[in-house]
């Protein structure tokens, strides 16, 4: 073949298979050369590749070759994301095992991606669906909760009835699972929650040491949402009480309302004896969507007969149950300040609410801080000397506290489904066991032939243990699976432990290529 002629097929094929043969892009640990961690978000195995995975793996490869001719000692890993909802679903729609129909779509996704050329160190690959990758995530799984950073709780979720599983709020879209289509409901279920919320003043601080673009930045601090303010006692005429949280404690003074979330305990349980607050309820949770989308939304509100007294005057204020207030934030409790905040400023005029101005402006509603203005003894004080004082006063009284807030919740971890890393635990007569190392992994159960794929709770054989024994028929959340690949591709072809010393040498990943 002369230079002029350049015959793809036979070439590349040709040099690919010699890379191959003489492990080229076999990464092994050096003590002369610099490390360098090149890492692509791993793909979901779909069965082919399109132009975005061509895209961003792309990226990473020129980076990667680029820093082998400087010199550094490059590792560039690759494996997939295998668990998850599309490869359960197709098994349902086709009977087929959704392990048989993963590995076939990695085979040909694997085959695309060696025709392209790129410089992996193949023999790091690794499988989430695989036991003996999701054998350590299990075992992480039991030493968190030796740590203490695991529990169970009952809690409220968004229910796909289709597709018979906890979405995310950001996977409900107008009311409806992002996948189906279906009417999400609020359904309460126990679920297993890590507790990263021990971590979130870190997490926050660390953001500001990580080269990434401002905006991705800006998008991680707003997700923990660290915020200051205040919690506040309101007495309830019956002698109980709500607590509120607010960023704003300089407004109390013009508080006209009280409004609760829809799943506020005390709406939970006016609702059991009043038709229309439990009607209304209901219409709340059919239109669940995501905080943003709610911020937008047209307000919606019912008087209950409850009132507070407000803890600076005499004055009784109804308490309303609000579609706009979240529980999962603060706590379920909004002080509505209608001339100083956008949302209860709607709120008031919609339902014809008293609107009380304390901040001296020129228009209302209005947001910023100020003079305070018919205020009683703090009239006359800047918001921030304002916000200090009121809360010296609250602590003094027992009445309140000034308290940070993160809008970052712990994180539910279980998902209804078959295909996915069983979560390790045994319950002995309803006490939960946590697996140790010996009795790892738990493997899901095959299946027959002809047979679809159905959640673990309706597969006896797999959570029957007799004697009062059963298995947790949950599976993790497949972002479990994918927040520790990156440390296990340092240390994928060692069977006693997850990680080891190659994980110090090759960690941190110097580059991370993946879309947001």
């Amino acid at each position: 073949m002369s230079l002029e002629e350049y015959n793809p097929q036979k070439l590349e094929n040709l040099i690919q298979e010699s890379w191959k043969q003489m492990g080229s892009y076999k990464a092994d640990i050096s003590k002369t050369k610099e490390k360098f961690y090149c890492l692509s978000m791993f793909p979901y195995p779909s069965g082919k590749l399109h132009m975005g995975h061509v895209r961003n793996y792309t990226i990473g490869d020129v980076i990667s070759r680029f820093k082998r001719m400087q010199g550094f000692n490059v590792l560039q890993p690759m494996g997939w994301d295998a668990f998850g909802l599309p490869a359960e679903n197709a098994a349902i729609q086709n009977k087929v095992d959704p392990k048989s129909w993963t590995e076939q779509n990695i085979k040909s996704m694997k085959s695309q991606l060696e025709r392209l050329g790129f410089s992996y160190d193949w023999s790091r690959e690794v499988k989430t669906c695989d036991p003996n990758y999701f054998k350590w995530e299990q075992e992480i799984f039991t030493k968190l909760q030796k740590k203490g950073l695991v529990y169970r709780k009952k809690s409220l979720v968004n229910w796909d009835p289709v597709d018979e599983t906890v979405l995310a709020n950001e996977q409900v879209i107008d009311g409806k699972g992002w996948r189906s289509g279906a009417t999400v409901e609020l359904k309460e279920i126990d679920q297993w929650f890590l507790r990263i919320t021990d971590y979130a003043d870190e997490l926050l601080s660390s953001i500001e040491n990580l080269d990434w673009p401002e905006n991705v930045k800006s998008m991680q601090k707003n997700w923990i949402g660290k915020s200051f303010g205040s919690e506040i006692k309101f007495a309830l005429l019956n002698s109980d009480e709500l607590t509120a949280f607010t960023t704003r404690i300089d407004t109390i003074y013009g508080v006209t309302f009280i409004a609760i979330s829809p799943n506020h305990p005390i709406a939970q349980n006016l609702a059991k004896d009043n038709a229309e607050i439990n009607e209304f309820i209901k219409e709340c949770n059919a239109i669940k969507m995501a905080e943003a989308d709610l911020a937008k939304a047209d307000k919606l509100g019912l008087k209950t007969n409850l009132k507070v007294r407000h803890p600076f005057s005499d004055n009784n204020l109804d308490v309303w149950i609000a579609n706009y207030v979240l529980m999962d934030y603060g706590t379920g409790v909004v002080m509505g300040v209608p001339a100083h905040d956008e949302r209860d400023y709607e709120f008031a005029k919609k339902y014809n609410i008293e609107i009380k101005q304390v901040i001296e402006s020129d228009e209302l509603p209005s947001p910023k801080k100020g003079k305070l203005i018919d205020s009683d003894n703090f009239t006359g004080q800047e918001s921030d000397e304002a916000i200090k004082n009121i809360n010296d006063y609250l602590e003094k009284n027992a009445i309140g506290k000034s308290i940070e807030n993160f809008r970052l919740r712990d994180w539910g971890v279980s998902r209804q489904r078959f295909w996915g890393c069983p979560i390790p635990v045994v319950f002995d007569n309803g006490e939960p066991i946590f697996l140790e190392k010996k009795d790892l992994p738990v493997e899901l159960p095959k299946i027959k032939d002809g047979e679809s794929p159905k959640p673990l709770s309706q597969n006896k054989d797999f959570f029957d243990l007799g004697s009062g024994k059963t298995r947790e028929v949950d599976t993790f959340d497949t972002f479990v699976d994918s927040s520790w690949y990156y440390a296990r591709f340092t240390a994928a072809d060692n069977d006693e432990k997850a990680l080891d010393d190659d994980s110090k040498y090759w960690l941190p990943v110097d580059l991370y290529i993946g879309g947001i």
